[in-house]
C-alpha cells in the first residue's frame, strides 16, 4: 500500500464520515424542525382555543351589560311616566274647575260631622274656602292649610286634627293603586 492509496482510503473515509454526520445533521435537523412545528401548532391552537372562550365571554357579558343597561333605561322611563302620571292627576285635582269638586267637597263636610263631634275648626285649602265656608254650617272656618284641596279638620284646642286634603287622599289612592296604574301604563 502506497502512501497515495492510504491517503485516498482516509480522504475517502473521511468524506464518507463527513456525508454520514451531514446527513444525521440533516435528520435531526429535520426532526427538531417537525418538532418546533408540531409544538408551535399545539400552541397555536391552545392560544386560539383561549381567545375564543374569552371573546365568548366578554361577548356574554357585554350582552348581559346591555341587557342590564336597558332595562335600568326601561325602569328609568317608567319611572318618569310614573311622575308625569302623578303630576298629571293633581294638576287636575288642583284644578278650581274639576268637575265634581263641589260635590266631592260636600260628601267630606258631611263625613266629618260624623267623624268629629264637637267644636272643631274648619281649616280650608284656599281654592275651596268659598265653597267650604257656604256649607260649613254651624262650624268655624279658620286659617287656610296648603293642598290641592279639601280641607283639614282641627278641634280647637288642636289636640287633634284630621286631614281631609286632596293631596292626602291622593297619595292614599295612589299608594292603594300603582300596582293597578302600572298594569294600566304597562301591561
Amino acid at each position: 500500500m502506497t502512501l497515495e492509496t492510504l491517503a485516498n482510503d482516509i480522504a475517502a473515509a473521511a468524506e464518507s464520515d463527513a456525508k454520514a454526520l451531514i446527513a444525521d445533521a440533516k435528520a435531526e435537523a429535520k426532526q427538531l424542525l417537525a418538532d418546533a412545528e408540531a409544538k408551535a401548532s399545539t400552541l397555536r391552537e391552545q392560544a386560539q382555543q383561549r381567545a375564543e372562550k374569552e371573546a365568548e365571554q366578554i361577548a356574554r357579558e357585554t350582552v348581559a351589560s346591555a341587557r342590564q343597561s336597558n332595562q335600568k333605561d326601561v325602569l328609568i322611563a317608567r319611572r318618569k311616566v310614573l311622575d308625569a302620571t302623578l303630576e298629571a292627576a293633581r294638576s287636575h285635582i288642583a284644578d278650581p274647575g274639576m268637575k265634581g269638586r263641589a260635590a266631592l267637597l260636600k260628601s267630606l263636610l258631611a263625613s266629618s260631622k260624623k267623624l268629629a263631634k264637637g267644636k272643631f275648626v274648619i281649616r280650608p285649602v284656599e281654592v275651596d274656602r268659598a265653597a267650604i265656608s257656604k256649607e260649613a254650617g254651624d262650624r268655624k272656618v279658620g286659617e287656610s292649610v296648603d293642598g290641592l284641596g279639601g280641607f283639614v279638620l282641627e278641634a280647637e284646642d288642636g289636640s287633634v286634627s284630621f286631614d281631609m286634603r286632596f293631596d292626602n287622599m291622593l297619595e292614599r289612592a295612589w299608594s292603594n293603586q300603582l300596582a293597578a296604574v302600572n298594569e294600566t301604563l304597562f301591561g
